[in-house]
């Protein structure tokens, strides 16, 4: 399963090659799973997303890290290599996706670390406990807003929330009517999510033009419920 949007930078093709190559690259098992995904067009997270997020988990130091959206086990892998006392939930339900994340987190020697829940998040979500450190959500972009209430839930009051893929391609501003059909609702509720997040008095968010766009969301003091 391809993702065109990948393939749709939303700053300068010259940079986001840069970002990509000229960063230092992941070495062993990890290297050569990024390596690979890239090379078959599978969907993760972009190198200058990597990096980010090894930057970022490296200063935040989170202890539990929920995950919405497995894939094949990168991400998860990603962040259960930064510290060895993360312990990471992951939540997937595409059957092709589960058997290769569980192949992927195996090969890397992470299975006790990483705990891969099986099923629809939208049922798996409210049936978790808090608290959450750190929160990475890379799923259904539609889903976005449904399952923001239960993310920040689980958030620990100091939690820091990042959202992937939240431009649509570099497209996320123009008219609905511009926007192909098959992906209008996609449009509709991915702004809806941006709205709500920009204009939420107890929420602090920061959007930055990684991959196909990645906003981090934090909790003011005093936050109860979206």
């Amino acid at each position: 399963m391809q993702n065109e949007m990948m393939h749709r930078p939303v700053v300068k093709p010259e940079l986001v090659e840069y970002m990509r190559t000229n960063q230092k690259q992941l070495a062993g098992k990890l290297g050569a799973l990024e390596k690979e995904a890239n090379e078959k067009g599978v969907p993760i997270i972009p190198h200058e997303t990597v990096v980010f997020m090894q930057y970022l988990l490296k200063q935040l130091q989170p202890k539990k890290i929920l995950e919405v959206g497995t894939a094949i086990g990168f991400s998860a892998s990603l962040m259960a290599s930064l510290s060895r006392e993360a312990h990471i939930t992951t939540i997937d339900r595409y059957d092709l996706m589960i058997k290769a994340a569980k192949e992927n987190i195996a090969a890397l020697g992470l299975n006790e670390r990483i705990t891969l829940l099986e099923g629809q998040a939208s049922e798996i979500l409210p049936s978790l406990a808090p608290a959450f450190d750190f929160i990475f959500m890379d799923s259904a972009k539609a889903k976005y807003l449904d399952f923001l209430p239960d993310c920040l839930r689980l958030l620990t009051p100091t939690g820091t929330l990042m959202v992937d893929d939240v431009f649509q391609g570099g497209t996320i501003l123009a008219d609905d009517a511009a926007i192909p059909r098959k992906n209008r609702a996609i449009h509709r509720k991915l702004n809806a999510f941006l709205d709500t997040v920009h204009e939420h008095p107890q929420l602090e968010s920061s959007l930055l033009p990684l991959g196909d766009g990645v906003i981090l969301i934090t909790k003011k003091a005093g936050f109860t419920a979206l």
